[in-house]
């Protein structure tokens, strides 16, 4: 009964007048960005952060939470009624989506995108206040050594599972461990690709980059790739599932609960590869697999659940171990330390009120999904008629603001424009942002966890083999990395022997 105390209290927390409407405007926020295609969740919180400066921290994160999930739902609907994914996440729900809008059930689709959001992000987040204070309590007995090893496995695995290929992947990953090592060295003082600039001597600060690559970047990718790919949104007639779709949808609404909870948890994995995983499996286990693609009810349920699971078990490294398990969780780690609030096994125990009351807000918000996503959709495909052209400058403005407005210093600016036109190009060269940033975020923590456990070691390299924790996270990166290698290698000497 202890237990279960502190998640009363985090009830108390959430409905909180302040903290609910902070609730309700990331929900609404969050489906509003993921039926703009382009922008997501990544770029609006990023364009968001200086806001949540001036904001109570439970506030500020319970509002942030909700834009990441409720863009999950947001991005369904331009998928089915448009054929154009709002969100990365939303790319596989086209496939049938948009093929069942064609056979007149644009609302059916939807309908069933909100059930399945609605069960994934619930099962989710009850996997979320079960694991996550043993999580945490577990996560107590890591040191430097410990930390040093999940930073590497983390950078390591997105560098390997990232979208754009997995040679660019690991090139983003690597320019992003670059940048992590501007400025000032920590332990002995001296000045690291500063170039003589007392503007890097610092190091350069996550909002810019975050801003830059995120906001500046997509919106310039988005007007150049969809200014001439204007088309009208599918009419929706009855926007309720009938008994048939439900019991076809369930077993897939089922296993990408548990897909989605998995994959959101491991560095990389997010609610992009979980929608993937979720409809290829639905795929393989269907009698009928060539209904995929042409309108089968599975196609949506599978995706929808478990990119929703995905986004809300992406919050347990997070919040327990300090670790950002993906591009968006590096942005969510950015808005807490602006709060002056590290996460990490310490959250828990110190900041109670701000754990419980964010993981108790997704009950909250996965609740007003439900109640919105279908009565909102008719406003949502009104705006979709707004042009880009219209819509890009006013989010720029609010960027170039944004960032200013941190620490009040011209460079910052000059800062977004340099890493939006990179963003620009990484995307225009099929070069995923995500990586470099979450590369960023961990590389920090990763050279003064390695420098920190070599100092105890006594530059001992063998020491982090020697603890049980990070001895084991390293073997299972090694396995990780083998695989490929040994598969591969495999390849080969079958392709030899039937040569012979």
């Amino acid at each position: 009964m202890d237990f279960l105390n502190p998640v009363f209290d985090g009830f108390g927390v959430v409905v909180q007048p302040a903290n609910l409407l902070y609730c309700v405007a990331g929900v609404v926020i969050g489906m509003l960005i993921g039926v703009l295609p382009g922008l997501g969740p990544a770029a609006t919180i990023a364009i968001l952060l200086p806001v949540t400066y001036g904001v109570e921290p439970v506030s500020a994160i319970i509002m942030l939470a909700g834009i990441f999930y409720g863009a999950q739902y947001g991005g369904t609907i331009t998928s089915v009624l448009l054929r154009l994914p709002g969100e990365a996440s939303s790319v596989v729900t086209v496939f049938d989506g948009f093929a069942l809008a064609k056979q007149g059930r644009a609302g059916t689709a939807l309908g069933i995108a909100a059930i399945g959001s609605f069960v994934g992000g619930t099962v989710s987040i009850i996997g979320l206040t079960l694991l996550a204070p043993v999580v945490a309590g577990f996560a107590l007995d890591f040191g430097p050594p410990e930390y040093a090893a999940l930073a590497l496995f983390g950078v390591l695995l997105v560098a390997t599972v990232g979208n754009g290929g997995r040679l660019k992947s690991v090139i983003a990953a690597c320019l992003g461990l670059l940048l992590a090592t501007v400025g000032r060295d920590t332990f002995t003082g001296a000045d690291r690709f500063t170039f003589a600039s007392l503007d890097l001597a610092d190091g350069i600060d996550f909002v810019p980059i975050a801003m830059g690559l995120f906001g500046l970047g997509e919106i310039l990718y988005n007007l150049e790739e969809r200014q001439h790919k204007r088309q009208e949104p599918a009419k929706i007639s009855t926007v309720w599932p009938s008994r048939q779709d439900l019991r076809q949808s369930r077993g897939a609404i089922g296993r990408g609960s548990v897909i989605g909870f998995v994959l959101g948890v491991l560095p990389g994995g997010g609610a992009t590869l979980s929608s993937l995983v979720a409809y290829a499996v639905e795929k393989r286990r269907a009698k009928e697999p060539e209904r995929f693609g042409r309108g089968a009810i599975e196609g949506v349920a599978a995706p929808e659940t478990a990119n929703n699971a995905a986004a809300t078990s992406s919050f347990i490294p997070l919040l327990t171990l300090g670790i950002p398990a993906n591009a968006t969780m590096a942005l969510m780690f950015g808005a807490l330390l602006i709060q002056g609030i590290p996460p990490g096994p310490q959250l828990v125990s110190e900041h109670p009120d701000l754990f419980w009351g964010v993981v108790n807000s997704m009950y909250v918000g996965n609740i007003l999904l439900l109640i919105m996503s279908i009565p909102l959709v008719g406003v949502f495909v009104k705006i979709l008629r707004i042009r880009p052209a219209v819509l890009a400058p006013i989010t720029v403005l609010i960027t170039l603001l944004g960032v200013y407005t941190v620490a009040n210093r011209i460079f910052d600016i000059f800062l977004v424009i340099v890493f939006g036109v990179l963003g620009y190009l990484m995307k225009k060269f099929g070069f995923e942002p995500g990586p470099l940033v979450l590369a960023f975020v961990l590389g920090g923590l990763m050279e003064i966890a390695i420098r920190q456990s070599l100092l105890i070691f006594g530059g001992d390299v063998t020491g982090f083999f020697t603890r049980p924790i990070s001895g084991t996270v390293l073997a299972v990166l090694i396995v990780v990395l083998a695989f490929p290698i040994v598969k591969q290698v495999r390849k080969s000497r079958q392709k030899s022997k039937e040569l012979v």
